[in-house]
Parts: structure tokens; sequence; C-alpha cells
């Protein structure tokens, strides 16, 4: 589907255990830096129960849930932006992905060591993210320098450009991410993205705590959440270890397990819903009885654009869409009943779609 979260951290703090539970892939999860050199690539369903419901009312025979891809990147040291510990490597890794996932270790054990042989939230955090800020940092120097060149002939666009890049520039200098400057034109926002600068991608924190921790959490949590907040990003508590345990086992033995655990949906559910959610991704919905499916579009998406998921033929050749809410749908029980009882509604090109919209699209090509 093309959306991919990258999984960060530190080495040892649990990406790959957390990874492995994601995807149940059983990948190496040692306790040494750099057991992850190549990125690990996973792709996750979208839990989500609307579909489950659906597909039953709809007595489908094929469902079909949206997916995510989540990335597993080696641990960062402190001078990856130098090239540490294969930093370069890593951070081009990074460069490919839309948002980051911040694995930070809350935990203590001491059978598993901690590169700077304590735990602190706060430090790990700041190690990765000035990494991030260093990278950036000589990617926008380059740019500047070249822009400064072109700008003496007078072109008011490379004018343009070098100031803008100058005020990117000290918002790096001060430590901070570059996606708190706004770009005001759209000449800034598409030299932004052409810059492919890390931190411009939205992060959200995963604090991995044990499993005696993960009711209340702890103050290595705490510390993380005001961390987190004065950022405005969000903070995912979960167990790796439990996480781990929970996708070995079956759906039922899944069940009990949580129940004993007095959890209602296993933490990594959490997790990739709050992915989802870090993307602005919204999920709609195609029903019928050979088969419902999920597809997922960015928010603010337009009926032909979310047409066009389905097939290019369908976003050309779109006519009008047919759309019951998920609610109503429920209610009413099923299509034929929505339509007669007068909750599906015809919506053009403008309409803009809502998540858990269930949509029949109508085309001619």
């Amino acid at each position: 589907m093309g959306f991919q979260c990258g999984i960060v951290g530190l080495p040892n703090v649990g990406k790959s255990t957390i990874f492995n539970a994601l995807t149940s892939a059983a990948i190496d999860a040692e306790n040494y830096p750099f057991c992850t050199i190549e990125p690990n690539v996973g792709v996750v369903p979208m839990p989500d129960e609307r579909l489950d419901k659906l597909a039953e009312l709809a007595n489908t025979k094929s469902k079909v849930p949206t997916q995510m891809e989540f990335v597993d990147i080696a641990g960062l040291v402190k001078g990856a932006s130098q090239g540490e510990g294969l930093g370069n490597q890593f951070l081009g890794h990074i460069r490919q992905v839309d948002a980051v996932l911040h694995v930070v270790r809350c935990f203590e054990d001491d059978n598993i060591v901690h590169v700077d042989g304590s735990i602190d939230p706060i430090r790990d955090v700041e190690v990765i993210s000035m990494e991030l800020v260093m990278s950036d940092l000589e990617t926008v120097g380059k740019r500047l320098k070249k822009a400064t060149s072109q700008a003496k002939s007078g072109d008011k666009k490379f004018i343009a450009e070098a100031a803008f890049l100058e005020k990117l520039q000290d918002v790096l200098d001060g430590g901070k991410p570059a996606r708190v400057l706004e770009p005001d034109t759209d000449a800034e926002r598409e030299l932004v993205r052409d810059l492919c600068l890390l931190t411009t991608k939205p992060v959200l924190y995963v604090a991995n705590v044990s499993e005696d921790d993960l009711a209340e959490g702890n103050v290595f949590v705490d510390k993380l959440k005001k961390t987190a907040e004065q950022e405005g990003a969000s903070v995912v508590t979960i167990a790796g270890g439990i996480e781990q345990e929970l996708s070995l086992l079956d759906e039922e033995e899944q069940r009990e397990f949580l129940a004993d655990m007095g959890m209602e949906e296993p933490g990594l559910h959490r997790l990739i819903h709050a992915g989802y959610e870090l993307l602005g991704l919204i999920t709609y919905f195609t029903v019928g009885e050979k088969e419902t499916r999920a597809w997922t579009i960015t928010k603010g998406t337009t009926a032909p654009g979310a047409a066009g998921k389905i097939h290019t033929d369908f976003e050309r050749g779109f006519i009008r869409a047919e759309v019951i809410s998920y609610e109503d749908y429920i209610s009413c029980g099923s299509e034929a009943a929505a339509r007669d009882k007068g909750v599906m509604r015809s919506e053009g090109k403008e309409y803009v779609v809502n998540d858990g919209d269930c949509i029949l699209f109508r085309f001619n090509v």
C-alpha cells in the first residue's frame, strides 16, 4: 500500500522484539548492538472489527483487511550522523519511511546491556533526535551553499530559497526538528519534500516496559510522556516481551492470555492504530458477497481519489459514489435496506470520503 513506519531506537531497547511481535517474523533479536543491519520489512494487517461485522452482514466469501508496512531499522548510536556504527547507512533507511516509531527503553534488566550503561529515556531520545538533526543540518547546509551561490545572479527564486534555507538551518542549529518550521509557500513545501529531511517525519514514541509496569507505567514512562508532550507527540506503552508471547499463540489462546493479563486487546493493536493516525490515514470499505475489503486513503481524499485506490479506471471514469456510513450500514443490516430507508447517498466528485464509509463506485471508461 506504500505507507511505511520505520522502527528506530538505540541498540537493545526492544525494537526487533516488537517488530517480531508485529509481523511474527522471528528475526534475530539478540543482546548485542547491530543485530539488525539490513532493514527488515513486515506487512501487518490493520485490526478493524468493522471489517469483520460488515463481512458477516454481507455473508462475504473473502475478507481483505488494509495493511501497513513496518521497517525494523538497526539501532542508532551517538555519532551516527558522522558514520559511527554504520550510522549513515541506517539514517538512509530512515529517509525512506513515512513516519518514525521511536522505541525507548523504559525497563530495567541486568541481563540486557544498555549501550550507555543505565536507563534514561530522556537521554536516549535526545541521542536519536540529535543524530537526525545533525544529519539534516548537513543536508540543508549543502543545499544552502548552492542556493546562496545561485542567488548572486539576482534570480528571485534562488533568493527566496536561500532565505528559507537559512531559517531552516537556524531551527536545526537550535536542536529542533525541521517539522517545527511550517513552509508558507508551495515552493517552500516542494523544497522541503526534495530535501527528504529526517526530522520532518512525524514521530510516535513507544515506551517498552516490563510486564509488571504495563498497567501503571513507571517513572521512566512518566519522563518520556513529558518530553513527548513538549513536542506535541504521543506515547504508546507496551511490553515487548508479552507481545512477542502473544504473537506465538492462536486466537483462542490469545483471548485466554489477554483475559489473564486483564487486557482487552494486544498492545500492538494500539500501536498499529497509533501509526495509522500518525500518518493521517483513514479507512473506507467496499462490501459485497464476493469480497468485503478495507481500503486506506489519507484524510481529505475526495471520492475520485478513493476510487483510484481500487483501479485507475475507476478514477478516470468516475461518475458518482453511492455512500452508506458504517453506522447506517450496521443499523440497516444490508445495502438494500439502507437504500430502501434512504440513507444511501449519491455523492459527486467534490465529496470528501469519511472514515468508515461503505462505497459503491459508478464509473464509465
